[in-house]
């Protein structure tokens, strides 16, 4: 684990994130905030049944598995956050309602019900803060390693349920942005040239309401194109589905990620895709 000021984790505790490929040196970066649905022992469980914890509140299923198997197709690093989105949620800025929910789906979290200050910045000290130090430097890495004029682009692999509030989501896949057009259109576009395929833009929810803070602080931010993709979960909560899903991406991807505009920082690109 990198040496941080932790009081939340113990010492044999696993990593807020982890670095999956660390010495490859492409031009993409992989993103999975909710790779996982671990929680530090201090916490005990957050006072849920492990069965809640494996449920869609507790992780995007199938995202971790989508986002290994696109770092080894595309020789890219991949930074996979360590716990549970209901511990901390780290695609949440430290004052979006979303970041430490006392209910998620209608099932209470009793111990995110009532915190305290101090630990609520345990919290942040202990995983959302150093989770994205390591996305800051995996991007200064990759720029260091493809000149000064060559800045990576990031994709956030995501899953979502097929139902959320008793609302049935007709989507396969759907691709969240705000700022940045450059990678989101034409990867929209080619999906939707699958006939099988119903392709949500900013849909099962936007990312321009909040819900993308990841690539708004380590995309739109600074200037480097970006995306997020949002998969179904019934559709790669088994190896053979993230298999297959992964394929679905590369195919898309191919041709969009081969455009060398993408690998230019576009600091102050205005609001949806302007």
């Amino acid at each position: 684990m990198d040496s941080v000021p932790n009081d939340l984790l113990a010492p044999d505790e696993a990593s807020p994130f982890e670095i999956v490929n660390p010495a490859a040196e492409g031009r993409v970066l992989l993103v999975c905030d909710h790779a996982s649905h671990a929680v530090p022992r201090a916490l005990e469980g957050l006072g849920l049944d492990e069965i809640e914890l494996l449920r869609h509140i507790g992780w995007d299923i199938g995202a971790a598995d989508v986002t290994r198997r696109l770092a080894a197709a595309l020789e890219a690093p991949a930074v996979l956050g360590g716990y549970s989105r209901l511990v901390i949620d780290c695609n949440r800025d430290l004052d979006h309602p979303g970041l430490l929910l006392a209910e998620s789906d209608g099932t209470p979290v009793p111990a995110n019900a009532n915190l305290t200050e101090a630990q609520r910045a345990a919290r942040i000290a202990g995983i959302h803060a150093p989770f994205h130090a390591a996305i800051e430097r995996e991007i200064a890495r990759l720029r260091a390693a493809n000149g000064p004029d060559v800045s990576p682009v990031v994709l956030a692999i995501h899953s979502f349920t097929p139902i959320m509030d008793e609302i049935e989501r007709p989507w396969q896949i759907g691709i969240l942005w705000n700022r940045d057009a450059r990678i989101p259109e034409p990867l929209i576009a080619r999906l939707r040239r699958e006939p099988d395929l119903m392709v949500g833009d900013n849909e099962p929810y936007s990312a321009r309401l909040g819900y993308g803070y990841t690539l708004e602080r380590h995309g739109d931010g600074i200037g480097l194109a970006n995306a997020l993709v949002e998969i179904r979960q019934d559709l790669i909560d088994t190896a053979r589905g993230a298999e297959l899903w992964t394929g679905r991406l590369l195919a898309a991807l191919e041709n969009v990620l081969a455009r060398d505009d993408l690998y230019r920082s576009r600091a102050g690109v205005s609001a949806h895709g302007g």
